[in-house]
């Protein structure tokens, strides 16, 4: 049987759910199948789903039948729906939409080539408790810019958040070795990367459950040792998790990026300890300080949920107060979703939507004043800036970051005067100041 001659994939959700995509690629790679650089020019269509709360499912659905569509039209031949929706919603899927010829959970993406290949018979369907952990002898094909890669260094989680559904599709926590990730990380720089960004569902929880106890720290002090790596960035921590010697190794170690990325959630105590947070060890005002404290300069990331069960106006104005006074270099918010099957969707007292969206736009307006004034505080000065390429807003300007920003998530640096190499570092002087986006010239 012939196999499709290219493939176009759709990768939805996070980071780590992309690294999931570039291994699916390198593993049809090795069979010979092709990635296609457009839908139209693909005979076959891989969508690779998230399931986390509502809105994602609701995204996964939509791109499920928008391409089912095609495949109507004689458009693509084959449609493969593979990830956490699959893993979430089980063999019912099958029934709802015929038109996919097969499904994969997340502990089953191994078995891409099988399904691929079995795809006249009856639609095929993986699912399993996931157990499995990619490494450095997995196959991936890096669909990033060629100076910035993700590292996975775990899979799964073993935390027990009330509102969070991530053990259930992900499968407990499992951490790979020192010795693979170091195998990874030189073949990504040997391949041109300068930017490793570290990722886990929660990076502070590296090493636990590995009989050598390698943690965090042993892990960076390790890439730090490789030659031309030039930055290292740090994504999802756990505030517990968040040591003495890891703020310590942050503030001093250049190669480490001057950027932490720490879920907080929330403030209140109360509604931590919903949220199943362990409270006696986690105190976000006192972790903040300690940050704050260090002599280099550290831009922090956290997400907040606004509309928790129990969440009342002085509570939310406890959090808006938070957020004021932590002057957060980057945050991201959402309203709670009571996913079916979690412990937060059989509280009681769950913020009325309306009243949940209008505290998300006010601490979300707080946000951006916050952020034009520290993206003030940084006209006149000259930064070193990794350059990207032509801005996606108008080809007149470069994009790049500094160490400061994160790929994807975060602000831009544009800049309107000079010439830069992509992927190269420049030195931008800042002229300009917006509450996203910073405008400077290369000097």
């Amino acid at each position: 049987m012939n196999h499709p001659r290219k493939v176009f994939l759709i990768s939805l959700g996070c980071s780590k759910n992309l690294v999931d995509s570039e291994s699916i690629l390198g593993l049809l790679h090795d069979r010979g199948i092709r990635s296609a650089q457009t839908l139209e020019e693909a005979d076959m269509v891989i969508i690779n789903t998230c399931g986390f709360i509502q809105s994602a499912v609701e995204e996964s659905i939509d791109t499920i039948l928008e391409v089912s569509n095609k495949k109507k039209k004689g458009e693509i031949d084959y449609l493969f729906v593979v990830g956490c929706f699959v893993q979430r919603y089980g063999y019912k899927l099958s029934k709802e939409i015929p038109e996919v010829d097969g499904w994969l959970g997340t502990g089953e993406l191994d078995k891409i080539p099988m399904l691929i290949q079995d795809h006249e018979s009856p639609p095929l369907f993986f699912i399993s408790r996931p157990t499995a952990l990619a490494d450095h002898t997995t196959s991936r094909i890096q669909t990033t810019p060629f100076y910035t890669a993700y590292l996975r260094i775990a899979e799964g989680c073993s935390h027990r958040c009330s509102y969070c559904i991530i053990p259930a599709l992900r499968g407990p926590f499992r951490s790979r070795t020192l010795e693979s990730l170091a195998i990874e990380a030189k073949r990504l720089i040997d391949h041109g990367v300068k930017e490793i960004n570290i990722i886990a569902q929660d990076t502070t929880m590296y090493g636990r459950d590995l009989k050598s106890h390698p943690t965090l720290i042993t892990l960076l002090e390790n890439l730090l040792l490789i030659k031309g790596l030039d930055w290292i960035r740090i994504f999802y921590c756990h505030p517990v998790g968040v040591s003495d010697q890891l703020l310590s190794l942050l503030g001093s170690e250049e190669a480490l990026c001057p950027y932490i990325d720490i879920p907080f959630q929330h403030v209140n105590p109360m509604i931590l300890r919903s949220m199943g947070r362990d409270v006696q060890k986690e105190d976000p005002r006192i972790l903040i300080e300690k940050i704050r404290s260090l002599k280099r300069d550290i831009s922090i990331r956290t997400t907040l949920m606004v509309g928790f069960p129990g969440e009342t106006d002085e509570i939310f104005d406890e959090l808006h107060e938070f957020v004021s006074t932590a002057s957060f270099d980057h945050m991201g918010a959402f309203i709670f979703s009571p996913e079916k099957g979690t412990p937060a969707a059989r509280m009681q007292d769950i913020p009325d939507k309306k009243v949940a969206k209008k505290r998300l736009d006010n601490l979300m307006k707080l946000q951006r004043r916050i952020s034009k004034e520290k993206n003030r505080s940084l006209i006149g000065r000259t930064l070193p800036v990794l350059i990207e390429g032509v801005s996606e807003e108008t080809d007149l300007l470069l994009s790049g970051r500094t160490a400061a920003m994160a790929p994807d998530v975060d602000a831009r640096v544009l800049i309107n005067k000079g010439e830069g190499i992509v992927g190269e570092f420049s030195m931008v002087r800042i002229t300009e100041a917006y509450p996203y986006d910073l405008v400077g010239e290369i000097v």
